[in-house]
């Protein structure tokens, strides 16, 4: 994954306004635990296309 820092800086997730996290090939909601997908270097921040959980 190549996000730029500065993005991954003042993104946030849009269910709970909580820190997104890089891990693999999504973005990890610190707070709530939902996964956003990035796909082609472009992160997915839709709730409904995002892992939940568990």
């Amino acid at each position: 994954m190549n996000i730029d820092q500065g993005l991954l800086d003042i993104i946030v997730c849009p269910d709970c306004h909580g820190d997104l996290v890089a891990e693999g090939e999504e973005l990890v909601c610190a707070g709530c635990g939902l996964a956003y997908p990035v796909r082609d270097d472009i992160p997915v921040l839709l709730v409904d296309e995002a892992r939940k959980p568990g």
